[in-house]
């Protein structure tokens, strides 16, 4: 099992301390500096306000980008499977023809 560690991150200039998995240290700074990037850009627009509609406001763009991402996985992913169904469909009917016995041709003893 492996030990938490505290982890102090910044976002919008106010510091946040966080218990984590060593293995999980990384990936939650660059989620901070992610949420941080989104949040000064929210801010620095000028059209939202105060630190939790900020904070609420990128959660929801974040929400929004994960549920379509998730979307465009999902196609994929069907698109992947429906090419894969027609090359197996080509295969079995080429292999199909394949199968039967050759008919003999000149020069074939």
């Amino acid at each position: 099992m492996s030990e938490t560690t505290q982890v102090s991150v910044k976002i919008l200039g106010k510091e946040y301390q966080f218990a984590c998995r060593e293995e999980e240290r990384v990936a939650l700074l660059q989620a901070a500096d992610y949420l941080d990037r989104m949040m000064r850009e929210i801010r620095d627009s000028g059209r939202i306000v105060g630190l939790d509609r900020i904070a609420v406001m990128a959660a929801l763009n974040m929400a929004n980008d994960l549920l379509r991402n998730q979307d465009k996985g999902r196609e994929a992913t069907e698109t992947a499977v429906d090419r894969i169904r027609r090359l197996h469909s080509k295969l079995d009917a080429r292999l199909g023809k394949s199968d039967s016995p050759a008919t003999p041709t000149a020069g074939d003893d």
